[in-house]
């Protein structure tokens, strides 16, 4: 798919970028909205108890709250409104938040921590983008044309590619969050990227997981999971010739499917051009199953799963998880006592029953 990229700078200096099916005008139009420079005010600290990293950042606290759709910010600048795109129209584009929970040059990764430090602080570095599918302020995902996914997805590609780049940068995650139950706090349709300077606690397990499985039994756990899926079958959702989709047999919430390449491989950047073109069909398909389970759509998180940027890469597999916090029309799935306190899921919905719906939706 071709692809114009075009990239310049907001008035505080932050990065903006286009991306085109084909050359548009208005591209090289500035931001004036005079805006100070960008300072995010964020920094980082560890749990030495869980060996993880929190972050933190200040500046979120003031960050904009479901506006209105007259004071959408990522709705394209007008006459006599000016929003983040300077262009009175666009495809796809991406662009550094203003609001962001990782912030600073990632010249460098978080430190090894030794175990008998306690409070370790760190400055912030890393990298938080938005990426908005449209310029329509009124659609979903599951509206977009399968070209339109198609070019979100390139966008995705070389924003991995780029973020991945970066000296410091440990992962690349890119994720959307829908609805207000979900905690968004801008409905334009949108997803976001996280470039963070440490790999990220559910992808330490997920690595932990797979090493030692290679070494009991010397093969790839994701391999072996997606094949017993297909093999049991009353959990799939759908399945083409280059990409698979099932409720797994532990799913965690009421309805969550995970989507699979055929071929594995580590990330968004390893998809060959007939996987890409699979792909955006998938993608609707399965959002649109999840926009149809309720009496109106879904909230939902569609999260790509990709490997660390400099380790585990030969034993993770690139994987899309989706998956809804709404139980039945008029009941969300709430993370409790067990859920938030001890991270052990309890959850209403058997798995089997959740694909069996999902299916029903296609």
């Amino acid at each position: 798919m071709q692809v114009v990229k075009t990239p310049t700078k907001l008035s505080d200096g932050r990065e903006l970028i286009y991306y085109d099916a084909s050359p548009q005008p208005d591209r090289d139009r500035p931001d004036l909205r005079g805006l100070p420079l960008a300072q995010p005010d964020c920094e980082l600290r560890f749990d030495p108890l869980q060996r993880t990293w929190v972050m933190y950042a200040r500046q979120r606290q003031d960050r904009t709250f479901l506006p209105s759709t007259a004071d959408c910010p990522f709705c394209p600048s007008t006459g006599t409104r000016l929003t983040e795109i300077p262009a009175p129209d666009y495809e796809v584009v991406a662009f550094e938040n203003r609001f962001p929970a990782l912030a600073g040059p990632a010249a460098a990764s978080v430190p090894a921590v030794p175990p008998d430090e306690l409070l370790q602080t760190w400055p912030s570095a890393g990298r938080c983008e938005v990426v908005c599918f449209t310029s329509d302020h009124n659609a979903t995902f599951a509206d977009l044309s399968p070209d339109r996914v198609r070019l979100v997805t390139e966008a995705l590609i070389d924003r991995t590619r780029e973020l991945s780049a970066q000296p410091g940068v440990q992962q690349v995650y890119c994720f959307e969050n829908r609805g207000p139950e979900i905690g968004v706090t801008q409905i334009h349709p949108h997803g976001q990227i996280y470039a963070y300077p440490f790999v990220t606690p559910r992808t330490r397990r997920m690595l932990g997981g797979a090493r030692a499985y290679a070494r009991q039994t010397g093969r790839n756990l994701f391999d072996d999971a997606v094949a017993a899926e297909r093999a049991d079958g009353s959990r799939l959702v759908l399945a083409g010739r280059r990409w698979v989709a099932f409720v797994p047999h532990a799913a965690r919430w009421p309805y969550e499917v995970h989507c699979y390449p055929v071929r594995r491989v580590p990330d968004l950047a390893s998809l060959d051009a007939a996987e890409l073109a699979e792909l955006a069909d998938v993608e609707l398909d399965l959002l649109g199953r999840f926009t149809r389970l309720f009496d109106e759509p879904a909230p939902y998180i569609s999260a790509w799963h990709q490997a660390p940027v400099r380790t585990g890469r030969r034993h993770f597999a690139l994987h899309l998880e989706v998956f809804t916090v709404r139980r039945s029309s008029d009941k969300l799935k709430y993370l409790a006592g067990s859920e938030s306190g001890m991270d052990a899921f309890a959850n209403d919905i058997e798995p089997e029953h959740a694909a069996a719906r999902l299916r029903e939706l296609g």
